[in-house]
């Protein structure tokens, strides 16, 4: 696999030569200083290039372009919104980027209701409580029919644990769930969530993924024609928040996207993390089912506190939580065998270690939450010594690597 970092931009107080030092071989990054629904400009895009080569490595994907809310709802400037959209992909070709990552998440993307949880040990991590969130959603939110949407005992719950938080604990949990895409200075503040959830109020899961459609339907030829590649995210977490419709949360999910608009171009991107959060999904099965469409791979865990789902979960180490993450490897190595073998000039998969926990001098340095140095370096460290080890000769030999199973879907 191609083992990838993430880097904000100059904001990033981890810097390109951080990550050259963590062992990573390029840098997925985006212009998040740029408005929503704005064409990316060449010489932007060419300074960015610029300022990682400054650092040692190449700026080899995006993550992401992002999908306005008037795309999303097919309203108000929705159509100019595509058509900068086409032209950022047609500018990031001309820089020889080739792969775009993009979610379609209405309203929020990845949502935490702690940024920085203390785990046992002193580490810091990303947390979702149920429980807060759903006292979050009934009495500071506010919104119409919360109570519906949960068990009652969940909703009693919610109440008893709002009436114990102080103040600074209901601003922070406001702060964190409204924050905006990672990278970017947007978020909501609660009446602007409440504003923002309200044109989503006749949009359920069948015409989100109709207007996911339509906008594929419109980029992918434009991506094919360019010899690109364009990977969506999957909902995180995976299962409807506030009321709103999540599309990308199961393997289902993604067949429907993927058979909708049947090209290579159209692909996954692969969240370990987002798609472990729900028990259901099988993730080793899922990777060797979706494979074929699978261009870019984040690899992280969670460790789920509850049977079933929506459910609390926290950012785990990569290796530990409740994702068998040498399985996934295995089949994301197995993959990359099999599209050498056919010729597929992207027969490399790109992987970043995704998230990872505050550890050491990274409890002093203030990152992005969730993208810290040193956690990031050592989830980045294990998932290398996995590929190495299930690459090698050995390991066939002695039985270590599991066997594949075969795949029926986008051969």
């Amino acid at each position: 696999m191609r083992h990838i970092w993430r880097w904000f931009g100059p904001i990033d107080k981890v810097s390109v030569r951080d990550a050259a030092q963590a062992g990573a071989q390029g840098i997925v990054s985006a212009l998040h200083h740029v408005p929503t629904g704005t064409a990316w400009s060449l010489d932007e895009i060419l300074k960015r290039q610029d300022e990682v080569r400054a650092g040692g490595l190449e700026w080899e994907l995006v993550e992401s372009i992002p999908i306005s809310e008037a795309i999303k709802t097919m309203t108000g400037d929705w159509k100019s919104h595509i058509e900068a959209w086409k032209v950022t992909l047609r500018r990031l070709a001309r820089a020889k980027i080739s792969t775009v990552c993009y979610n379609f998440m209405p309203v929020l993307d990845w949502t935490r209701t702690d940024l920085r949880w203390e785990t046992r040990n002193g580490a810091r991590a990303m947390r979702f409580d149920l429980v807060d969130f759903v006292a979050f959603d009934i009495n500071v939110l506010l919104r119409t029919g919360a109570t519906e949407d949960y068990p009652d005992q969940l909703v009693e719950d919610a109440r008893r644990r709002f009436a114990m938080m102080s103040p600074g604990k209901i601003a922070a949990l406001s702060t964190n769930i409204g924050a905006g895409l990672p990278g970017s200075s947007d978020g909501y503040s609660v009446e602007q969530l409440r504003d923002a959830l309200s044109h989503y109020d006749s949009i359920g899961a069948d015409k989100l993924r109709d207007n996911l459609i339509a906008f594929l339907s419109e980029v992918v030829p434009v991506a094919e024609e360019l010899d690109m590649r364009l990977c969506a995210h999957g909902d995180d977490p995976p299962w409807p928040l506030l009321g709103l419709p999540r599309i990308l949360s199961t393997e289902a999910d993604y067949v429907k996207i993927l058979d909708a608009v049947d090209r290579n171009a159209n692909g996954v991107t692969f969240c370990t993390g987002s798609l472990g959060a729900r028990p259901d999904n099988d993730l080793p099965a899922m990777v060797q089912r979706l494979a074929p469409r699978i261009h870019f791979a984040h690899l992280r865990n969670v460790s789920r506190e509850a049977q079933g789902f929506p459910c609390s979960f926290f950012e785990d180490h990569h290796l530990d939580g409740d994702t068998d993450m040498v399985a996934v490897v295995a089949a994301l190595i197995d993959e990359e065998r099999r599209r050498k073998s056919t010729g597929r000039n992207d027969h490399e998969i790109f992987m970043r270690p995704d998230h990872g926990q505050e550890i050491l001098d990274d409890l002093t340095r203030g990152a992005q939450p969730g993208y810290p140095a040193i956690g990031r370096l050592k989830g980045l460290a294990e998932l290398r010594g996995i590929e190495h080890t299930l690459s090698h000769p050995a390991s066939s030999a002695t039985g270590l690597r599991p066997v594949a199973a075969e795949r029926e879907l986008f051969r």
